[in-house]
């Protein structure tokens, strides 16, 4: 069996709260795995413990309870993070650092340097789509150029699983397109993306697998084509038929010049399956 990226086994995370006697279960005993080389989506409402579950998987919080593994690796031990890329919700640069700069500056960081660094930078900005502003100041910068130059330095040291928290917060549709379109090619060079977003039908397009938090429970969890079919409903795409034949039932349309071309599961949409298993 295939060793996962990143492995979670009944976590739960307590926190007191000061001078009260109770404490808040933000995250209850949670079960969660993720392949190497998918598209994971994190959802839930604001407080459902999403933050926090990414947080204990990057060893930022300690969990009360449970076990979080990245690659077979525990992740409170800081060697389970070379191999993760991280891009927070609201990341902080230097804003009179261009483009260029912030990226070495993450590379030394990260030990890389001389020729190898250049080389790396130069194959990020072109990917994200900033070689033309690599010598501007990231002040200069919309908030689509921080979150993709945010993507770039998450990548800087090949790493094997890239997290990331509302990817497309704020930005504009041309902006939130062009991150997708970015986190699909990292799927196409092997790369683990486990994300947490709000935005459902964004998550839909780019998730392979989801898991849906409520009060710190998962209460959904699977792929996507398999949570959203609707029972009992069945869905015909048919060629070259007629107007009258679309009325028709499936045993006539097998005896007429029509093709069905597809048969699959009528299915719902990713929202709706979120409203419905996070209502209370």
């Amino acid at each position: 069996m295939t060793e996962p990226a990143i492995a979670v086994r009944g976590l739960t995370k307590i926190f007191p709260v000061p001078f009260h006697r109770q404490s808040i279960t933000a995250v209850r005993d949670l079960d969660l795995r993720v392949e190497p080389g998918e598209v994971f989506g994190l959802l839930g409402p604001n407080g459902s413990g999403k933050s926090t579950t990414l947080k204990i998987i990057l060893g930022l919080v300690s969990p009360t309870r449970g076990r979080t593994e990245i690659f077979g690796r525990d992740s409170r031990l800081v060697e389970s993070r070379v191999a993760v890329g991280f891009l927070p919700e609201n990341p902080y640069f230097y804003k009179y650092l261009t483009g260029e700069e912030t990226l070495r500056f993450f590379g030394r960081l990260c030990g890389l340097g001389g020729a190898r660094l250049r080389e790396r930078i130069n194959e990020l900005l072109d990917l994200v789509g900033l070689t033309k502003a690599r010598k501007q100041r990231l002040g200069t910068y919309s908030k689509g150029m921080l979150q993709r130059i945010g993507l770039a330095q998450a990548l800087i040291h090949h790493p094997k699983l890239l997290v990331l928290d509302e990817p497309t917060a704020g930005v504009d549709p041309a902006g939130s397109r062009e991150i997708r379109d970015l986190i699909r090619d990292l799927r196409h060079r092997g790369i683990t993306v486990l994300l947490s977003s709000h935005l459902l039908a964004q998550a839909q397009e780019i998730c392979d697998r989801v898991g849906i938090l409520a009060d710190g429970a998962l209460v959904r969890e699977g792929r996507l084509e398999e949570l959203i079919a609707i029972e009992n409903q069945t869905e015909l795409v048919l060629e070259n038929a007629s107007g009258t034949l679309l009325n028709e039932i499936e045993g006539l349309a097998a005896r007429s010049n029509a093709r069905v071309i597809e048969r699959r599961k009528s299915t719902t949409t990713l929202e709706r399956l979120f409203l419905e298993a996070t209502k209370k």
